[in-house]
């Protein structure tokens, strides 16, 4: 066991002050946020170069070659597509985001829920994590058109499964976030008179975050997946309707400009979870590991 010294210092400071920097005023808060904004614009850069690279390599390509738009269309090809028909993409985006993000949120909540529950029972342990394990191994597309007999057509079966398959990576990470916790400090924590509700919020919550927000970025871009199948199964508006209908139709743009939007929307659920985390854990290491890095 760590000396008493050590582990004394550390529950201090667990216990008496947030595990988060002094508060900032907002004219400094406001030059810190932009001051990491242009720090992780300047950290992408490469990527986005490389992505650019392989755009135009694929527009020569696609060109030279003279290969149908019906094949595989350029991206310049499917960027006038996109434009042409922006208004009704973004109709049928707005219902695909809503069921990702309805069905995100209802799964974190239900799945930290259930995790705190599974680390602070061991009869829900033994009862409910055995059951959880073996509910992966049932393809989630089987049991989709299931949902569709129970209940209908309407936004409820989409919920479900966007539910269904964000769920389990949270739950599963965040057990092992609660489970992280350093027992020297809990230990030591209830000998100094720790109420439990004191010690979760000062030790083993933030302790916990890392593994929760891990679970969570996995989650987010099941979710956008869960969605899509969710409307191919039966729907009549979405963008995974969309691309049923333009796929039945051989309309191979307008196919791939649906998957470009469908990818944006993955990348705003991926990194809204990634600003959040930022803001919520700016003292762990990865985060100074990952705004050290972008400076350099």
């Amino acid at each position: 066991m760590s000396s008493t010294p050590e582990i004394r210092d550390s529950v201090g400071l667990a216990l008496e002050a947030p595990l988060r920097p002094a508060p900032k005023s907002a004219g400094t808060a406001v030059a810190a946020a932009l001051r990491d904004g242009a720090a992780a614009v300047t950290g992408n850069i490469p990527a986005a170069l490389f992505f650019l690279l392989l755009l135009v390599v694929w527009q020569v390509l696609v060109t030279v070659r003279h290969v149908s738009d019906f094949v595989l269309p350029s991206p310049l090809v499917i960027l006038q597509t996109t434009l042409q028909y922006f208004p009704l993409l973004m109709k049928h985006t707005w219902t695909t985001t809503y069921e990702i993000g309805i069905g995100f949120i209802i799964g974190n909540a239900i799945a930290v829920a259930m995790a705190l529950l599974i680390v602070n029972s061991r009869l829900a342990e033994k009862a409910l994590y055995p059951l959880l394990i073996a509910s992966q191994t049932v393809p989630k597309v089987a049991i989709a058109p299931l949902f569709i007999i129970w209940f209908g057509f309407g936004f409820t079966p989409k919920l479900l499964l966007v539910f269904l398959l964000s769920f389990f990576p949270i739950v599963v990470s965040s057990i092992a976030g609660f489970k992280s916790a350093d027992r020297d400090v809990m230990d030591f924590a209830r000998t100094t008179g720790a109420s439990g509700i004191r010690m979760f919020f000062k030790i083993r919550l933030p302790q916990a975050l890392p593994h929760i927000f891990t679970g969570l970025k996995v989650g987010a871009a099941l979710a956008a997946t869960a969605a899509v199948v969710a409307e191919f199964v039966a729907s009549d508006k979405g963008l995974g309707y969309l691309l049923l209908q333009y796929n039945g139709q051989l309309d191979t743009p307008m196919v791939f400009a649906t998957i470009v939007i469908l990818s944006l929307i993955g990348l705003v659920v991926y990194y809204a979870v990634e600003i959040v985390e930022r803001l919520a854990i700016p003292w762990h290491v990865s985060q100074q590991a990952t705004a050290k890095d972008a400076t350099l």
